[in-house]
């Protein structure tokens, strides 16, 4: 943890009078408070409501019994190892990701980095250290103002919208240059490790793979990789967009999770040591079969959500594997014997990644306790065979409020305040009227 005194240096070589002491919400919403840098520095308390890390997308409250009537306090503990600069702030600021912990001491059960943590301290007291990347995609729209009106792509270059039909095109990657070359210099301050970059199916949606790495530190680069993201376009006249299905006719948004585990020497325990499968990645996999259906509330957290599960268009509607095989919920891909890992495509863009990343993990090393068995691995088109995925959001808040498995694995408080969220925001959406209703109903009904 740095001194005072090296935090009061960092902040007069940078000019800094204020940092954001911020923390993610459970829909991965940027919330907490604004303090002044030098109180930040002497490590002055600071403190919000035990329920705000629970605040419905809508910015409402559930008062399930399980938030106290008292509404107490809960303290705000940065993480210094997080302490970055603000780059898109228009003066010098910084930002620190905190932790949710409450006055006894404890962390907040509702807060999702606290659940990480949680599930990430479960392998650790077997020596075990989860390793994760996720793929992140998202789109790049023109403003919406009007939100009953569609999104629409921007203009590029050329001086027209792009229609699609762009995937992995180098030159499609060009465009909209000013905020690329803004973005990409925000993630070197923030340290958020991008790898790769593509242009995907949808016309300007893009996907970046964030390098492999500690669950939390990965989870924390995904959360700022969003802010930076809708920040930064934002100041370019732009929408990053990261909803599951934002665009009718258009590709989807996932945020698909690599996923492999090692031992205190950094050796992949999903290998032997002749290279092939250990029997414990059958049984991760067998983790993730048995356990997912009852957690698809954490993959898939709004009704937009289920709009992206579409037989034919690389997005999963069962739970069904294979190697290398993009049609299945959880593939493996090809590589080398270190490298072995599984990947969880279940999850959307507009998932919170550490509560997409706390449960797909908890339900591997579940597998792995339990030696759980998968079905075998499939070579044909996992849309071949018959939908197994929750269809809609009160189907799979539903299946998660009332399992057993859920409250074992993440923690009975965290269920019953997260599902009860949940009812508030679908409650809300219940009460609005949509388009297609005044479409087809107004003229014939």
């Amino acid at each position: 943890m740095p001194d005072t005194n090296a935090l009061n240096a960092f902040f007069t070589q940078h000019g800094i009078h204020d940092v954001e002491c911020l923390f993610a919400d459970i829909s991965g919403y940027p919330r907490g408070k604004l303090m002044p840098a030098a109180s930040f520095a002497a490590g002055g308390e600071l403190r919000i409501c035990q329920a705000i890390p629970m605040q419905a997308v809508t910015g409402d409250y559930s008062y399930d019994p399980v938030f106290p009537d008292a509404d107490p306090d809960v303290r705000l503990v940065p993480d210094h190892a997080t302490l970055k600069l603000s780059p898109w702030a228009s003066v010098p600021r910084a930002l620190a990701i905190h932790d949710c912990v409450e006055l006894s001491g404890e962390l907040c059960a509702f807060a999702p980095r606290s659940l990480l943590k949680t599930v990430v301290a479960r392998y650790a007291a077997q020596g075990l250290i989860p390793v994760v990347a996720p793929e992140i995609e998202f789109y790049l729209t023109a403003p919406n103002t009007d939100p009953s009106q569609v999104l629409q792509a921007p203009v590029v270059r050329g001086g027209r919208a792009e229609v699609g039909q762009s995937a992995f095109s180098l030159n499609m990657l060009n465009e909209l240059a000013p905020f690329w070359d803004e973005f990409r210099a925000a993630l070197r301050v923030l340290g958020v490790q991008a790898d790769t970059w593509i242009h995907e199916v949808g016309p300007t949606q893009y996907e970046i793979n964030l390098q492999h790495g500690d669950p939390v530190a990965v989870a924390d680069q995904a959360f700022l990789f969003k802010y930076a993201a809708k920040e930064i376009a934002l100041k370019h006249g732009l929408n990053a967009v990261f909803m599951a299905k934002p665009i009718a006719g258009a590709a989807g948004s996932s945020m698909h999770l690599h996923q492999s585990v090692v031992n205190a020497e950094g050796q992949n325990i999903f290998s032997n040591e002749d290279g092939t499968e250990a029997p414990c990645f059958q049984h991760f996999i067998g983790g993730l079969q048995t356990y997912l259906p009852d957690l698809m509330l954490m993959f898939a957290p709004f009704t937009n959500s289920f709009r992206r599960y579409v037989a034919g268009s690389q997005a999963p509607v069962n739970l069904q594997w294979g190697y290398d095989n993009r049609t299945t919920a959880l593939r493996v891909p090809a590589s080398h014997a270190a490298a072995r890992r599984v990947e969880n495509r279940v999850a959307g863009a507009d998932s919170n990644p550490y509560l997409a990343l706390a449960a797909s993990l908890a339900a591997g090393l579940a597998g792995m306790d339990e030696q759980l068995v998968p079905t075998s691995p499939i070579g044909d088109s996992g849309y071949e065979h018959a939908r197994t995925l929750a269809r809609s959001l009160p189907e799979a808040l539903d299946t998660m409020t009332h399992s057993a498995s859920a409250r074992w694995l993440l923690g009975d408080s965290f269920v019953t305040g997260y599902t009860s969220v949940k009812s508030v925001e679908y409650e809300s959406y219940q009460n609005e009227i949509s388009a297609w209703e005044r479409r087809y109903l107004l003229p014939q009904v």
